[in-house]
């Protein structure tokens, strides 16, 4: 399978990176900077651009089977368009029969109010507003232009083990406010792209 990722050199996109590969896929990795992406391999092409530049996300895009947004960002409290404007690009370019995996998190979209308390009364609407203002346009333009897609909304992420141990919640009550290693969010986004079982779904991904 040929799997296209953006955000190859983010902590998620790294662990995809290396799994894919392990399990026998091609991988190209788009990334703003390629001395970043410290894994060699056969079957891994890199691409220097950026996720909002439409003419890098359509070298992305083109021949891939599966296009996987794992784009972060550490600038937090900052207006964001970088979500938004990623996947405006990806519905320019992707093909029907193309599937799209994108990350956005726990609290986007109608998972909002289903995290912890102290998660949805401080965290997200006064520290990570502005992130997820537009990782709620994301979502909406992914649902609304693109045929094949499938959205994941991870908890608070660490860097703890590939455990393989998780659960994907579609029916959004109640609270979950658990982390999730990144490792875990790409054993999650590598298991859908071969088997897209939640095609159309936007889970919560939790430990």
């Amino acid at each position: 399978m040929k799997i296209g990722i953006i955000g190859a050199a983010g902590g998620i996109g790294m662990h995809l990176v290396k799994q894919a590969l392990a399990d026998g896929h091609q991988v190209t990795g788009l990334v703003r900077s390629p001395e970043k992406l410290t894994v060699t391999h056969p079957n891994l092409k890199v691409i220097k651009g950026s996720a909002e530049n439409a003419d890098d996300i359509a070298k992305l895009v083109a021949e891939q089977d599966v296009i996987c947004d794992c784009l972060g960002t550490k600038n937090v409290t900052k207006p964001q368009t970088m979500f938004s404007k990623s996947a405006e690009n990806i519905a320019k370019v992707i093909k029907p029969e193309q599937l799209l995996i994108a990350v956005t998190g726990l609290g986007a979209g109608e998972s909002k109010g289903h995290c912890s308390y102290l998660y949805d009364n401080l965290f997200q609407p006064l520290i990570l507003k502005r992130q997820y203002d537009d990782k709620n346009r994301q979502e909406k333009i992914i649902k609304e232009k693109i045929a094949r897609w499938i959205i994941v909304r991870p908890g608070f992420l660490s860097n703890g083990k590939h455990t393989g141990q998780y659960r994907a919640i579609t029916e959004f009550t109640g609270k979950h406010g658990a982390r999730i290693s990144r490792a875990d969010v790409a054993d999650f986004i590598l298991s859908q792209a071969k088997s897209p079982i939640l095609l159309g779904k936007a889970p919560m991904l939790v430990s």
